[in-house]
């Protein structure tokens, strides 16, 4: 299955207890979609942050977070994993 890296450039007010329950959100409908959010990483002082997810395709990936929470990523980029 595709990898995939989201990046959502700047979320007002992101905290990390905002992001956790965000995530939780994700992990709850991923199942309709084919998706497994597996990873996330977060600045609150810029509001960035990053998830790694693997999904048949960039559109399954927007479809999870859209239905979750609402919090759409602004790139979707395929990535490979390196040791």
């Amino acid at each position: 299955m595709p990898l995939y890296l989201d990046v959502h450039h700047k979320i007002e007010g992101l905290t990390g207890a905002g992001l956790s329950e965000a995530h939780q959100k994700d992990l709850k409908v991923q199942h309709k979609y084919a998706v497994n959010y597996l990873r996330y990483w977060y600045d609150e002082g810029t509001g960035k942050v990053f998830c790694l997810v693997e999904a048949p395709s960039k559109e399954a990936a927007a479809a999870v977070h859209r239905e979750a929470h609402g919090l759409v990523a602004d790139e979707i980029i395929e990535v490979n994993e390196g040791a």
